[in-house]
C-alpha cells in the first residue's frame, strides 16, 4: 500500500515538474522571440506606430496615456478646467495667456491636440499669424527633433506657432527619448544639453539611471524664450535658467540680473515671471532623488508579460498604479500610501492658497495705487515684491507633484513667498495712505471664471469664436498636408537572420 501511494505521489510530482519545465521553456522562447524586429526604424522616425511594430508591449502600454479616467488630489489624467476650480488664477495671470485658458495636463497622447485646442495658441488663419512663437511646439512631439535635424535648431525656433502646424502632428512618444538604432535613452532637445554646458557639466557622462530622469527633464522643467541670445538675436530661443543653479532663488537672480520678464501684469503693471513646470528641479531636492530613484521608477515602473520584463510606457500618476510604483519599495497598504501623499499635498496647498489670496489682493491694491496717481518710483519696490512673491507661488504650484516630491523645499519656498507678500502689502498700505486712501481696497466679485475674466478685460466669446474658425478652416488643412507627407515616408522591412 505504501509503495502504491509513493508511486502515485511520484507520478504527480513528475507531472507537475514537467508542466513547470514546459512553462519555463515556453516563457524563454516567448522572451527570445518577442522583440524580433519587424521593420527598420528610420532616423528621426516620428510615428509611434512604426516603433510599435518592433516594441508592441511598450507601444500598447503607451496607448493607455490616452485615458482620462483618473483624478488624484492634485493631478491625474482627467480633463479639468483649473480656472473654473480656482478663479483667482485669472487675476494672477492677467495679461498672460494662462488667464484665457488653463486645463489640467493630460496624458502624452493628448500633447498635440491639447495645444491645438487651447485658447492660448489663438485662432491663427495661416502662417505668420497668431500670438505664440514656433518654440511652443518644442515639447509636444517627436516631429520636433525630426524638424530640428532637417532645418536646424535656430530655424525651428523662428517664426510663429502656426508656421509648423502641418509638421507637428504626432504626440509625444518613442523618438523623443530613444535612439532609433540602439534604442538607448537619448537627449533630443538641445536646451537641456545647453543648460548642462552653462553649469559646466557634461550630460554625456550621465548614467543610465540618471538618463531615466533626464529624458523627462527635457520638458518637465522651468524655461524661457531668450530673444537676446548672442548670435541669435530676435529668435525666441528655448533656454533653461540654470546657470546660477536650480533653486527658486538662483533662477530668480538669473532673471533679475538680465531684467527678463514673461509679461507685464495687466492690473499691477508688475514685471512678472511665469514658472512653467519645474518638476525636475524640485524633484532633485526630494528624498527620492537623494536615494537614487528616477522619474521612470515611479511613473514608468517595470512590468512583465509573456515572460518578458519591460518598462511600462503608460506614463501616469503613481497614485493610479501603487502596486507597481510604490509598493516595490514601500510595504505599507496602498490606501495608507495614498493617504500619506494626499496629506502632504493638502498641507502644502493650505499654505499655497494663503499666498495666492495675498497675491490677488496685491495686484488689485497696486492697481488702486496707480489709479490714485502713484509714480513709478513709488511703485518700484512694491512691484518687485509682487514679482518675487508670485514667482515663488508659481514655482510651487506649477511643479504639480512638487509638494510630494519635495515637501520640505516647497514648504520653504511658499513660506518665503508669504514673507515677501507681507512686506509688499505693508508697503502698499503705506502708499495708499500717502495717496489719501485710508480704507481697505474692495476686491471685485471674481467668484466665477467668467466674472474674473470680464474684470481683467478679456473678450472670451471672441477668443472662442476665433478658435472655432481655426479648427474649422486651418486645422483640417494641416492634418491633410501632414497625412500626404507621411505617406511618402515608407517602411523598410528589417533584415533578420535567425
Amino acid at each position: 500500500m505504501k509503495n502504491k501511494v509513493l508511486f502515485i505521489v511520484t507520478v504527480v510530482v513528475v507531472f507537475l515538474l514537467g508542466l513547470l519545465a514546459s512553462s519555463i521553456v515556453n516563457r524563454k522562447n516567448e522572451a527570445k522571440y518577442k522583440y524580433v524586429p519587424q521593420v527598420e526604424i528610420n532616423e528621426n522616425e516620428p510615428r509611434n506606430s512604426e516603433w510599435g511594430k518592433n516594441f508592441p508591449a511598450e507601444y500598447q502600454s503607451f496607448l493607455k496615456t490616452e485615458k482620462g479616467d483618473f483624478e488624484s488630489f492634485q493631478g491625474g489624467n482627467k480633463m479639468r478646467d483649473m480656472l473654473e476650480e480656482d478663479t483667482r488664477l485669472v487675476i494672477l495671470w492677467a495679461g498672460y495667456g494662462f488667464s484665457k485658458d488653463y486645463n489640467q495636463g493630460r496624458g502624452h497622447q493628448h500633447a498635440v491636440t491639447d495645444i491645438q485646442n487651447t485658447l492660448r495658441t489663438g485662432g491663427p488663419k495661416g502662417e505668420g499669424d497668431g500670438p505664440m512663437p514656433a518654440t511652443c511646439w518644442t515639447c509636444k512631439s517627436p516631429d520636433v527633433p525630426r524638424m530640428m535635424n532637417e532645418v536646424g535648431i535656430e530655424e525651428f525656433y523662428k517664426g510663429k506657432w502656426a508656421d509648423d502646424g502641418a509638421e507637428v502632428v504626432n504626440p509625444i512618444g518613442c523618438a523623443d527619448c530613444h535612439d532609433s538604432k540602439t534604442m538607448k535613452l537619448t537627449i533630443t532637445r538641445p536646451a537641456l544639453v545647453e543648460a548642462f554646458e552653462a553649469m559646466g557639466k557634461d550630460i554625456n557622462k550621465a548614467s543610465h539611471q540618471e538618463m531615466r530622469s533626464l529624458v523627462c527633464a527635457q520638458c518637465h522643467v522651468e524655461y524661457y524664450f531668450d530673444k537676446n541670445k548672442k548670435g541669435k538675436e530676435g529668435v525666441p530661443y528655448l533656454t533653461f535658467p540654470w546657470k546660477n543653479g536650480m533653486s527658486v532663488e538662483a533662477m530668480e537672480k538669473y532673471y533679475d540680473d538680465m531684467n527678463f520678464k514673461d509679461w507685464t501684469h495687466k492690473l499691477s503693471k508688475a514685471p512678472m515671471l511665469k514658472a512653467q513646470h519645474p518638476g525636475y528641479e524640485t524633484y532633485l531636492t526630494g528624498v527620492h532623488a537623494d536615494r537614487g530613484v528616477s522619474c521612470a521608477d515611479c511613473h514608468m515602473p517595470y512590468k512583465s508579460e509573456g515572460g518578458q520584463k519591460f518598462t511600462d510606457h503608460h506614463i501616469q500618476s503613481p497614485m493610479n498604479n501603487v502596486a507597481n510604483s510604490c509598493q516595490v519599495c514601500h510595504r505599507e497598504e496602498a490606501d495608507k500610501l495614498k493617504a500619506n501623499v494626499y496629506e502632504r499635498q493638502q498641507k502644502s496647498t493650505e499654505s499655497r492658497l494663503k499666498l495666492e489670496d495675498a497675491l490677488v489682493k496685491m495686484h488689485i491694491e497696486a492697481k488702486k495705487c496707480w489709479d490714485l496717481g502713484a509714480t513709478e518710483e513709488q511703485m518700484k519696490d512694491i512691484l518687485m515684491d509682487i514679482r518675487h512673491a508670485q514667482w515663488r507661488w508659481d514655482y510651487a504650484a506649477a511643479a504639480h507633484g512638487a509638494s510630494f516630491h519635495a515637501p520640505v523645499e516647497i514648504g520653504r519656498v511658499i513660506s518665503s513667498g508669504l514673507d515677501k507678500a507681507t512686506e509688499g502689502r505693508i508697503k502698499l498700505a503705506r502708499l495708499l495712505a500717502d495717496l489719501g486712501y485710508n480704507k481697505e481696497v474692495e476686491i471685485p466679485d471674481i467668484s466665477t471664471k467668467e466674472k474674473a475674466q470680464k474684470y481683467i478685460g478679456l473678450d472670451i466669446e471672441k477668443l472662442h469664436k476665433e478658435k472655432e474658425e481655426f479648427k474649422k478652416n486651418l486645422l483640417p488643412k494641416w492634418l491633410e498636408k501632414a497625412e500626404k507627407r507621411e505617406a511618402t515616408y515608407g517602411v523598410q522591412k528589417a533584415s533578420i537572420s535567425q
